[in-house]
């Protein structure tokens, strides 16, 4: 195994052929190098796109700030070395190695994967190949590193199931150490034993011990256990009150994405928008104090330099205590210079005088979510907001002095139409209209759509995906109506990536075989335009004779058992139906912090907060008791 002096002397003749050498050398302000040899327990993190993107990771940083606490183990990091490097480590010889000690990643213990998006599933097997580590798990032996995952895309972890040894469902600060601690117990032993003793971490799944039958027509017929100590069902790991926020965030060596201090003022939401996946396996919403987030955001910017600061959640603008966390984070930061974003309001919940107290630190842009555009499709999708609030919301964001809103909406939502379509564009012309009149012609409008894919856990994933036909129409539509005016820009989806990205996420086991295909067939980067390659993925379906359309544009019957059925995020099963039975019917629910609807996190987290108290907890601030919901699911034929 390559030592590290050996690694930077062979980058040392290499990095200067490549076009942004400072994603590989590492050495940024606050990252952390440990002694290795004192080290009982070695762990690398990967975020497994470019150090551009993966660096700004907000749960990547947690887990790398709660690891490096610990005096027995430290924390290292990797990412996805963009093509001309990958090629020129390939010509060299050269492992993909940690940047802090530039140590190869097979050197370590443990090796954590982030997967918020399904797109980056290619990347990891690209990592684990560049690190000369098997790709498949079954072929590892103690010689190799453990490798687990976590992240969203983990609440349907299938499709990656061979090329993972374990994974986390749900939320990682606490588990990160659960794991850790059962590596030091198991140490010396067999990797099969010491996977065994990972399922006695509440939340972490180990594929290997689960088995899955498939029916005649291909879908999932059950997935069980193959041994007595496997759970039959892995409930998602939930942290009952949110440690405190890592302050000393990486400084990155080149400008990145999001070159800011981030700082999670809540955890989870309330709304229930039915497309949402983040939405419903993040329950329980949790918050921060106040004093908690301006003493962290405060600590954070004077160990970074860092001018910007996001303040998030799925929903900052629901945050209790928004105005009195706004009014103090202005206080602390009179006279210096900094901007504050909040990068996920709530249009309803956007007031007037939270503008006002943002406009001392404002950005160029303001960011808004309102994913539909007529009463039909938002009753359908759970997000009812009348016109007449967007466009009063709008037009107040103008009159304060913001030339740019970008509004965020999605095409593709079930039984959708042309005509909500053409809602979208007449929105969009209407919000700029106004803003015209009390701001002039210089105000500008960004119109986001993308198209939507159902997500696994949540009411939607019954529903098939919308046809490329469809999808190319009402994208045509959008163009014709707004490219008319210059000050509106519009950016779309491409359908090939709505579709990758749809079989990748609502796939079974047999979507592993199809993404080690695509891999060796050079598919990477799946979410860029230079990584694109549908035609790659169209012939890795042809390898292993599967149909694309049948996990893209088959509506799922009301029975049928879905790939991450023995994955649970808490919130019951029944419960989505019911959602999804209301979606059908234009029926909307209310905020669940105004009632509550059973949907199963309520008790799940009770018991854990008996053992566990801690503030920040809102579920039970419910204004009317919860109301028994309990909808059998039909058989076909009912």
């Amino acid at each position: 195994m390559f030592t590290p002096e050996q690694i930077e002397s062979k980058l040392d003749r290499i990095l200067l052929k490549v076009e942004k050498p400072g994603r590989y050398v590492g050495g940024e302000l606050n990252s952390t190098l440990k002694d290795w040899d004192t080290a009982k327990t070695r762990v690398a993190f990967i975020f497994p796109d470019v150090y551009d993107i993966g660096v700004s990771n907000v749960g990547l940083k947690i887990l790398y700030d709660q690891v490096n606490q610990r005096e027995d183990a430290l924390a290292e990091r990797a990412y996805s070395p963009w093509f001309d490097m990958e090629a020129l480590m390939r010509e060299h010889g050269i492992p993909l190695y940690a940047l802090e000690s530039k140590r190869p990643l097979a050197g370590f213990d443990l090796i954590g994967f982030s997967l918020p998006y399904e797109t980056l599933y290619t990347n990891a097997l690209n990592i684990l190949d560049l690190a000369d580590i098997p790709v498949r798990a079954l072929e590892r032996d103690e010689s190799h590193p453990i490798i687990i995952a976590g992240g969203h895309s983990t609440n349907n972890p299938e499709p990656m199931h061979a090329f993972i040894d374990a994974f986390v469902v749900g939320e990682g600060e606490e588990v990160i150490h659960d794991i850790i601690n059962s590596l030091q117990k198991t140490e010396g032993k067999p990797r099969e034993e010491r996977l065994r003793e990972f399922l006695n971490i509440p939340g972490v799944y180990v594929p290997r011990f689960y088995e899955t039958t498939y029916m005649e027509d291909g879908t999932v017929e059950a997935i069980e256990p193959t041994i007595a100590e496997a759970p039959r069902v892995i409930n998602k790991r939930i942290v009952a009150k949110l440690p405190p926020p890592p302050t000393k965030f990486i400084v990155p060596n080149i400008g990145v994405v999001h070159n800011r201090v981030s700082v999670e003022i809540m955890r989870g939401c309330t709304r229930g928008c039915r497309f949402c996946q983040a939405g419903m396996i993040t329950r329980p919403v949790r918050e921060r104090s106040v004093e908690e987030v301006v003493d962290a955001a405060d600590a954070a910017v004077r160990s970074t330099g860092f001018e910007e600061l996001a303040l998030m959640s799925l929903s900052s603008s629901d945050y209790t205590y928004i105005k009195d966390l706004v009014s103090a984070i202005s206080k602390r930061f009179e006279g210096r210079k900094l901007t504050v974003s909040l990068p996920s309001l709530r249009i309803e919940s956007v007031s007037i005088d939270l503008m006002e107290m943002l406009k001392q630190h404002r950005s160029g842009g303001f960011t808004l979510a309102p994913e539909a555009a007529s009463e039909r499709m938002r009753r359908i999708i759970n997000k009812f907001i009348p016109d007449e609030d967007i466009i009063n919301t709008t037009r107040e964001i103008y009159a304060r002095g913001w030339t740019t809103i970008k509004l965020y909406f999605m095409i593709g939502h079930p039984s959708e139409t042309l005509e909500d379509v053409q809602a979208i564009a007449d929105l969009c012309k209407r919000v700029l209209a106004e803003g015209r009149k009390v701001a002039g012609w210089k105000v500008k409008l960004h119109a986001g759509v993308s198209t939507f894919v159902p997500k696994p856990q949540t009411p939607f994933q019954w529903v098939p995906c919308d046809t490329r036909d469809s999808i190319l129409e009402k994208q045509a539509l959008l163009k014709r109506e707004l490219f008319k005016d210059r000050n509106i820009k519009l950016s779309w989806t491409k359908p090939d990536d709505t579709f990758v990205e749809a079989w990748l996420s609502r796939g079974d086991r047999r979507m592993a075989e199809v993404i080690y295909s695509a891999w060796k067939r050079g598919a990477k980067f799946d979410a860029w335009e230079e990584g694109r390659k549908f035609e790659i993925w169209s012939e890795a379906f042809n390898d292993h004779n599967l149909d694309y359309t049948f996990y893209t544009s088959r509506p799922r019957r009301t029975d049928e058992v879905f790939p991450w059925e023995h994955i649970t995020a808490a919130v019951r099963k029944n419960f989505l139906f019911q959602d999804f039975r209301m979606s059908l019917e234009g029926q909307i629910r209310v905020d669940c912090r105004l009632n509550c609807f059973a949907c199963g996190i309520l008790p799940t987290f009770s018991n854990l907060r008996r053992e566990n108290p801690g503030e920040g907890w809102k579920c039970p601030d419910v204004k009317s008791p919860a109301r028994k919901v309990d909808v059998k699911l039909p058989v076909v034929g009912d």
